[in-house]
């Protein structure tokens, strides 16, 4: 059995219980995961605690689609795993109508049925090792060293 933690998200004034999130790492949790919605974003927080943990993964449960375009989804799940030392989970999900509609602009059905492919190959354009996706949410797993083609290798 792996056992994870998760923080959340927060509102206007972000606070991370460190203590437990260093006794969880100690302890040997599998994971911690990030979430983002109306206040902080889910990276951020992640990049925090990978810098002050050993072992335990940083997750994003969910990083927004429609938040960022496909090619900065890989740009930042991609250095966030470099600077962990291949402890970075990928969660991606299309998220609620309220924020895709009403924060960034875009029809809800439409982010749901193109994302995924979009970020899957932006994704594999950074180097990334396996991907599992859906039309509702995808897991990138990267490896420890991952190693982005040059941009005229990738087409």
């Amino acid at each position: 059995m792996r056992l994870g933690l998760t923080i959340g998200y927060s509102g206007a004034k972000m606070a991370l219980d460190m203590p437990l999130i260093e006794e969880a790492d100690r302890l040997g949790f599998h994971s911690v995961w990030s979430a983002e919605a109306y206040g902080s974003d889910a990276v951020t927080p992640l990049a925090w605690i990978a810098a002050r943990t050993e072992q335990i993964h940083v997750a994003s449960g969910i990083m927004q689609m429609p938040a960022r375009t496909p090619a900065m989804t890989a740009m930042t799940a991609t250095t966030l795993d470099q600077l962990s030392g291949g402890r970075f989970l990928l969660g991606l999900g299309v998220s609620g109508p309220q924020v895709v509609e009403g924060w960034h602009g875009a029809a809800v059905r439409q982010a749901a049925r193109e994302a995924p492919a979009s970020t899957s190959r932006s994704c594999a354009r950074s180097g990334r090792a396996s991907s599992r996706s859906s039309t509702r949410a995808s897991t990138t797993r990267f490896p420890t060293a991952v190693r982005a083609r040059p941009a005229s290798a990738s087409r």
